[in-house]
């Protein structure tokens, strides 16, 4: 497996400890307010970011999240055609500048939603949870709203537009599942929310661009045998997301990465089983002393604590990774 981590378009101390950790890969989000030049399908300002990384010894193998609105393009508005040529100018530099993996989600309007973003946890440390109950339910305006059936149309239309030329580059799609997967919220339907959602979303191509990111937490709040469907998706999966929580999608805490519900040692021994060789990240940690105001999810030491309990995992069962 490739072992990577989630790290920002500038350099910072996050960059430091994850070398210092032995991480050589990194997956970056390059949307322009994170990056304070053009978006992706810019290519020297994608060059730029690369060449970042390069210097500082990664190599940024993927691209994560929306790099840019994308709203036009899952709402279905007009003026999607200009961003979806936007997008696979992306997917074309991506390929020119050897960066093979796109994590992307098709949430319109709510994407990552908690409810609380200060839950104690373990030894006082700080993690997130989603509760139906304390979400607001006024409907966003009706402008933004979507239904399921119609979303699905706006997956289809862009998904099938923009595989040809991830292809070409070869650059790999993984879809994301919905956080929380959960339909509708606050009147916005969406329709990433189960293993069988999954399975009609790779039904619409074969092409080897067309993937799954494989985010654990988001398939157990589904309810969903997360062994079983790794199994399922075996052939799909071109990302992991190593994390867990606690509870079902209507209400549900994160967790350190080894007091979940999951058997998370026997989940890296089925991957490398098998046979996936592709990129994998610890995702959303708890903040520990002292980085209770960094951003949720986000944290340096949470990380650190991460990224070695995994390797550890992989150390002990022979698992190779780079």
């Amino acid at each position: 497996m490739i072992l990577a981590d989630f790290l920002p378009a500038k350099p910072d101390r996050s960059w430091q400890l994850a070398r210092q950790v032995g991480v050589t890969h990194a997956i970056c989000k390059c949307a322009p307010e994170l990056t304070g030049l053009n978006a992706p399908d810019d290519l020297p300002a994608l060059r730029t970011i690369r060449d970042r990384f390069a210097e500082a010894g990664f190599k940024l193998i993927g691209l994560e999240g929306d790099e840019f609105d994308m709203q036009r393009i899952k709402l279905g508005l007009p003026g999607r055609d200009e961003d979806i040529a936007r997008y696979q100018t992306m997917l074309l530099n991506m390929g020119e500048l050897g960066i093979g993996l796109l994590c992307y989600n098709f949430m319109a309007t709510i994407g990552w939603c908690r409810t609380d973003v200060h839950v104690p946890a373990r030894g006082g440390a700080i993690t997130n949870r989603f509760a139906l109950a304390h979400l607001d339910p006024t409907p966003v305006p009706e402008e933004q709203r979507v239904t399921e059936d119609k979303l699905w149309e706006n997956y289809e239309y862009f998904i099938t537009r923009v595989l040809p030329v991830a292809e070409q580059a070869g650059v790999k799609m993984g879809l994301h599942p919905d956080d929380p997967p959960l339909s509708p919220l606050r009147g916005v339907g969406r329709i990433f929310t189960s293993a069988d959602a999954f399975a009609r979303a790779m039904a619409l191509s074969a092409s080897p661009a067309h993937g799954i990111t494989y985010c654990q937490a988001n398939f157990v709040a589904m309810g969903e045998d997360v062994a079983a469907t790794a199994r399922r998706f075996s052939d799909r999966i071109v990302f992991v997301h190593f994390r867990d929580v606690e509870g079902v999608r209507e209400d549900f805490t994160e967790t350190f990465h080894d007091n979940g519900p999951t058997d998370m040692p026997a989940m890296l021994k089925l991957y490398a089983e098998l046979g996936l060789t592709v990129p994998i990240r610890v995702d959303h940690v708890p903040s520990l002393a002292g980085e209770e105001d960094l951003p949720h999810g986000y944290a340096q030491l949470g990380r650190l604590f991460a990224i070695g309990y995994m390797k550890g995992i992989l150390d002990a069962h022979r698992i190779s990774y780079v």
